[in-house]
């Protein structure tokens, strides 16, 4: 992430720093024609006519009524405050100012005052719409209303009378809309009254059909008692649990049901029956004692067998009538002891008490399934009662709120108060405006600006050579072996201004800042391979007049000058230059000797110490026959030998094929580009030529770099070191 950043960064550095270069480059021109546009602005200023403005201001606040169809809501707050708009993102005054700024508003300002143009006509809404502005003071409710004219007391007038006329029909416009909504509230009274008291009609029935008192209350209170039905429900339960408990024992006891226990509690209680027992119970005695003393058919013994069996009938028929049932008794339960008699009468006692509990237990149940289903339909009774209650308090504020409405609108119909004031009145003013005069010189200097800009990007569009150090570096990819100055023919010290620029700089200025340079470049080229020591490299260029040419000769004369045995071959059969520069006899040279015609050593010139020449010679039919010879390559390999380094001048890559075809008799290529001269079509076609076959390209000589349109300046500190160099070799020699 850093990293992109920071290429980011690298890449916004070197765009910021190429357009500045290329105002640096272009800036007479567009300095000129910025100071020419600002200039003619600045006359065109001079012709304006003085032009006045005059402004007034309305302050806003709240109406009393707001109209929004029909529903009308009261107002709050007073008579005062902000205006609240209709939409929640949209400043109320902005609306107040398309009313200011309507056609009839600004009509009857204009048939009021009886606007004119120049013409006598009366002006257009158009034209007073366009010199009237319109402004919202920051913060405030306020709004500012100017216009400009060339007649001060017309501003004064038109703005006052937008203000007055935007008053009254604001005003007129309340008023009407007060009227025409009153006539339909009143028509609106009698419905919401009549739905008020549908609502509570409904209501009151509702209630009635329900038996409703106080729902929350009787929730509460059926509650309590259906918890109070289960207690006792609960307790009715446990005594019929002991009760049930008591019957089963005594009926165990007894070994009767209740309804035999009744009736034989009925028997034994019944006087008759007892009296019948006991009668029977004489007789059964004296039938003992008879038949002891007589047989069966004894008159005595008959008799009472008679009365026996008399007893017997009248005994059943008792029995009926006391248990009321003709079930049969058995005679040991006619007369029981006391003992048995009270377990009946307890376990009937029990029976009873059972009997009236289960049936207390059952009204118990009952209750509680009533409370219950009460209690259960409750829900449904509140939502519906709360639903009646809305729909009555509904009614009522729709009511209440039209009657309140209605009050009000009666009162706005009268009202003669507007939804803003004047707080400050248009004066006629005594200077004239600003007007157009800043407006005027600030667009003649953006438009300066503009065409300047334009004029040098235009420029720059058109000029496709390459400038810079760095573009050149970029667009041929090479190792950088050197740089040189561009210096012209008047100084190649800066000072002494009176020295003419020598082609050879290393030979005739050996101290000069040009020649330190060549210095450095041959130091590069021993440094470029450690394992194996360059001993011939040709120096070419992409296109002619980029000084391939002098860098040969002044690269070979600082080599000569470190003691190194060095030829320098012209090779540029084409456009031989290397004799002019040594004042030498362009013949024989290199196309005798490679026809045969001549000697190499015949055509070789020694021109310095350890410096040695071969110029070009005549110049061939076909050039590049002789140099693409076994014949070339002999004489490399040979002069390799018996030199320790030889310099091959050839024509550019784009003029021909010479260069390529020795550069692969040799151990490289010095490529020469000269930014203002190279562009970046042939730069790429150079590059591509050089990667199409893998020619062995040494590094990149830049020469003729132009200070004024570089970002650096990369001789400063070396023409430093230099004047200071010979301000003090000046001063050793006056000492002396």
């Amino acid at each position: 992430m850093s990293k992109i950043s920071m290429e980011s960064r690298e890449d916004i550095d070197l765009d910021l720093s190429r357009y500045l270069l290329m105002i640096k480059r272009q800036r007479l021109p567009a300095i000129s024609i910025f100071i020419t546009t600002v200039a003619l602005s600045f006359f065109a200023t001079t012709l304006l006519k003085p032009s006045y403005e005059a402004e007034g201001k309305l302050l806003f606040k709240l109406p009393s009524f707001q109209v929004l169809g029909a529903n009308l809501l009261p107002s709050s707050g007073g008579e005062t405050g902000d205006l609240k708009p209709l939409v929640s993102s949209q400043n109320p005054i902005n609306t107040e100012m398309e009313v200011i700024s309507s056609p009839a508003v600004l009509q009857n300002t204009i048939n009021q005052l009886k606007l004119k143009n120049q013409t006598g006509e009366p002006i257009e809404v158009e034209d007073l719409a366009a010199s009237l502005t319109l402004k919202i003071v920051g913060g405030t409710d306020v709004l500012k209303i100017s216009y400009a004219s060339r007649d001060p007391k017309e501003t004064a007038a038109v703005v006052n009378t937008v203000m007055k006329q935007y008053l009254e029909n604001d005003i007129l416009t309340n008023r009407a809309e007060a009227e025409k909504t009153y006539k339909f509230m009143a028509l609106q009274l009698p419905t919401t009254q009549a739905a008020v008291n549908r609502a509570e009609v409904a209501l009151r029935k509702f209630k009635q059909q329900n038996n409703i008192v106080d729902l929350p209350e009787e929730t509460k209170s059926a509650v309590g008692i259906i918890s109070n039905l289960e207690n006792e429900i609960n307790t009715v339960q446990a005594q019929l649990e002991d009760l049930n408990a008591q019957s089963n024992m005594l009926r165990q006891k007894i070994a009767l049901n209740s309804q035999k226990a009744i009736a034989v509690s009925s028997l034994s209680n019944s006087p008759a029956v007892q009296g019948i027992l006991a009668q029977l119970q004489d007789i059964e005695r004296q039938l003992a004692n008879e038949r002891s003393r007589y047989f069966d058919d004894n008159p005595i013994i008959v008799s009472l067998e008679a009365k026996k069996a008399n007893l017997n009938n009248l005994l059943k028929t008792q029995i009926a009538q006391t248990t009321g049932s003709s079930t049969p008794v058995p005679e040991r339960l006619l007369q029981i002891g006391e003992l048995r008699q009270k377990l009946i009468q307890d376990f009937l006692q029990a029976e009873v008490q059972h009997i009236g509990l289960s049936k207390r237990l059952a009204s118990l149940y009952a209750s509680r399934s009533a409370y219950q289903r009460r209690v259960k339909g409750i829900p449904m009774l509140v939502q519906n009662q709360r639903d009646l209650e809305q729909k009555v308090e509904v009614a009522q504020s729709t009511y209440e709120t039209i009657l309140k409405k209605v009050q009000e609108l009666q009162v706005a119909q009268n009202k003669n108060t507007a939804n803003a004031r004047i707080i400050s009145l248009a004066k006629v003013p005594e200077k004239p405006a600003g007007g157009k005069k800043p407006l005027v010189l600030a667009l003649g200097v953006m438009f300066g600006l503009f065409l300047s800009t334009g004029f040098i990007f235009l420029i720059e569009m058109q000029d496709t050579s390459l400038k810079t150090l760095q573009e050149t570096k970029d667009i041929f990819g090479y190792t950088l072996l050197g740089i040189l100055p561009l210096l012209s023919k008047k100084s190649l010290f800066r000072q002494n201004a009176d020295s003419i620029t020598p082609e050879i700089a290393a030979k005739d200025a050996p101290q000069s800042l040009t020649s330190e340079m060549y210095r450095v470049t041959q130091a590069n080229l021993r440094l470029l391979s450690s394992d194996k020591v360059i001993k011939s490299i040709v120096v070419t260029s992409s296109i002619s007049k980029e000084g391939k040419s002098t860098v040969a000769a002044n690269l070979a004369t600082v080599i000569s000058q470190l003691g190194r045995k060095v030829l320098l071959i012209d090779a540029d059969l084409r456009v031989p230059t290397q004799h002019h520069f040594w004042q030498i006899s362009n013949s024989p040279g290199l196309s005798e000797v490679l026809v045969a015609q001549a000697e190499y050593s015949d055509s070789i010139f020694r021109v310095m110490d350890n410096l040695d020449v071969l110029p070009a010679g005549v110049r061939p039919p076909n050039p590049l026959a002789l140099l693409d010879s076994k014949r070339m390559a002999a004489l490399i390999e040979e002069f390799s030998s018996a030199y320790d380094f030889v310099i091959i001048d050839t024509p550019p890559l784009l003029v021909g094929a010479d260069a390529l075809t020795v550069s692969q008799m040799t151990d490289g290529i010095l490529l020469v580009a000269r930014p203002g001269v190279i562009d970046y079509n042939n730069a790429h076609t150079a590059k591509e030529m050089l990667k199409r076959s893998n020619y062995n390209v040494l590094g990149l000589l830049v020469n003729g770099i132009i200070e004024k349109n570089e970002p650096n300046n990369y001789f400063y500190s070396p023409e430093e070191y230099y004047s200071a160099s010979k301000t003090v070799t000046k001063k050793d020699r006056i000492k002396a």
